[in-house]
């Protein structure tokens, strides 16, 4: 699975029925919804892209639509490991409407959601093998009831020579990601798409740069990087001797 998802969604109802209806999103709405979501930052626009791709935008960077009754934004900002934290302005701005959170990566296998209803969290939902279940409020959503009882079990292929071992979760994040994804927001990453789902590919969003004047420039970032690596000493390459002792060697 490659999936990776950091996305908002604020809507006035069903999420994937109002998706289902939009059409070209206003440029000015929209941009004055990144001004009111990002106060005070530096908002560039930038080439844009589809629902479908722009879940999970380079960082830096996020895709954004608005239309009446329902705004979509992508941004890996978002993709934190416990969802109730989430910054207090974003769920203050969902008063009187629904939020939907949806976070995962498929590096590390790790699925973060949760929804909130006029600014009260109702379920939220963070786990990965790695850490195990980082937060688990309220009560699990329809789509979840499968897996926690055991009626999705991970199907996990060991690497070849290697025994296999149980997983570390009853069920795969990933796959309970994409259930949720469909379920909340209307359509999947990954799998067989179904005659109801939105069309991600359809659905246009636009691009922004976006910047907190009070974070380190990137380039300055890049500069300070630079000159860490110039002050390094050259690398050092070592092989195991007879004994077990390291012999340092010329090169790689």
């Amino acid at each position: 699975m490659g999936a990776k998802t950091g996305l908002l969604v604020y809507a006035d109802g069903d999420v994937p029925g109002l998706l289902r209806q939009v059409g070209t999103a206003d440029l000015d709405q929209t941009i004055a919804m990144m001004r009111r979501l990002y106060p005070g930052w530096e908002i560039e626009e930038c080439e844009g892209s589809a629902l479908s791709d722009g879940v999970y935008p380079r960082t830096g960077s996020a895709y954004a639509a608005s239309w009446p009754g329902v705004e979509v934004i992508g941004d890996q900002r978002v993709m934190i490991d416990a969802p109730s934290q989430l910054p207090e302005h974003l769920v203050a701005a969902s008063a009187g409407r629904r939020l939907i959170l949806h976070s995962m990566h498929s590096v590390v296998d790790w699925l973060a959601f949760a929804v909130w209803e006029d600014g009260r969290l109702i379920r939220s939902l963070s786990l990965s093998p790695d850490d195990g279940i980082i937060e688990n409020i309220g009560e699990p959503l329809p789509f979840e009831l499968p897996y926690w009882a055991g009626d999705r079990p991970a199907d996990i292929v060991p690497w070849p020579d290697e025994e296999e071992e149980p997983y570390a979760l009853p069920f795969h994040p990933l796959d309970l990601g994409e259930d949720a994804l469909r379920a909340l927001c209307g359509f999947v990453q990954e799998g067989h798409p179904e005659p109801d789902d939105v069309d991600a590919d359809a659905v246009k969003l636009y691009g922004f740069r976006v910047r907190d004047p009070h974070e380190p420039d990137r380039a300055e970032q890049e500069a300070g990087l630079r000159e860490a690596m110039e002050t390094m000493a050259p690398p050092r390459f070592y092989t195991l001797g007879p004994d077990g002792s390291l012999i340092e060697r010329d090169g790689p």
